[in-house]
């Protein structure tokens, strides 16, 4: 609910994303959520499966994820990223009708010439990850996009 009051994503005080982006080496710093268009500098990008602002990813709904879903692959044919990673087993599992997809790449889901990438919820509600292996799923993805320095 913070994000829908705030406008912006990730904005409830106990969620992880922001420290789990810095953590794993996406961004230099730990963004606030009000300077979220950063991540655009940084080659990255920010959007919803469904433009809805819940207390819980649990409130959204099976027909909401899946609805969601073709918006969300229209976004992504149309800006054609390299890759998307959506955060959320469960509503990448309905969204895309995959239920027995596991975090990590999709090996046999693409979306155009976008690959799939599934990492956890970063919610503080999302108990079964630590901030430790947030960071170390995020970071899993970042060494797989972003080419070695050096």
């Amino acid at each position: 609910m913070w994000s829908g009051w705030s406008g912006h994503h990730f904005a409830r005080p106990g969620n992880r994303f922001w420290p789990a982006l810095h953590a794993s080496g996406f961004t230099p710093r730990r963004l606030d959520p009000g300077e979220e268009q950063e991540v655009l500098g940084l080659g990255l990008g920010i959007t919803n499966v469904v433009a809805r602002a819940t207390a819980a990813a649990a409130d959204l709904t099976d027909d909401e994820l899946r609805a969601g879903r073709h918006e969300l692959e229209r976004k992504v044919l149309a800006h054609a990223p390299r890759t998307l990673a959506v955060l959320g087993i469960t509503a990448y599992r309905t969204a895309f009708g995959r239920p027995r997809a596991a975090l990590g790449e999709q090996p046999d889901h693409v979306i155009g010439t976008t690959r799939v990438w599934v990492l956890p919820n970063p919610s503080g509600l999302n108990a079964h990850h630590t901030p430790a292996d947030l960071a170390r799923l995020f970071a899993t993805l970042r060494e797989a996009v972003q080419p070695p320095h050096g």
